[in-house]
């Protein structure tokens, strides 16, 4: 009865982990450079996504999501297990795996957002680099600051004229 509880949690953590679906491709925004046509923006976007995709090794957000997921919710069952076996025996280690998978499951969605998130921006990255260097218009950060006006402010207006 505890063995089908466990699997049927692993089975529902597994498909709430399924239904999150991050887009693949850049969350940024890029206009087409000075001069370029919208055709040309397009063929560079389709290169740039590609460079992107390999300097990720390939993975989706998501993947990176579920993988980190999948591989907490094992660890915590089998850690969970063995503590359960250690101090309650077959029964304890029934019990043991369901707390196990239960806290691996939660663990693990914080670490697969975290996974997801990291491979986002390091997909960004490059694919905010690969259309920069081919003339388009990327968001840039930064704040600017200047001690001093960069201009001379206007003179005051001139005296009214005599009566």
């Amino acid at each position: 009865m505890n063995l089908l509880r466990v699997s049927t949690v692993l089975a529902a953590s597994l498909v709430l982990v399924a239904c999150v679906s991050i887009p693949k491709g850049p969350s940024v925004m890029v206009l087409p450079g000075t001069g370029k046509s919208f055709d040309q923006f397009r063929y560079d976007d389709l290169e740039c996504r590609n460079f992107a995709n390999v300097q990720v090794g390939g993975a989706s957000p998501s993947d990176a999501a579920a993988d980190s997921l999948a591989k907490s919710a094992v660890l915590g069952t089998v850690v969970g297990a063995a503590a359960g076996a250690a101090l309650g025996g077959q029964s304890g280690a029934a019990a043991g795996a369901g707390g196990g998978l239960l806290i691996g499951s939660a663990a693990g969605a914080g670490a697969g957002e975290t996974s997801a998130y990291g491979l986002q921006r390091r997909y960004d990255y490059a694919f905010i680099q690969c259309m920069y260097a081919k003339g388009h218009k990327v968001p840039v950060s930064g704040r600017l600051t200047s001690s001093s006006p960069s201009y001379a402010p206007p003179p005051p207006p001139p005296p009214p004229p005599p009566r």
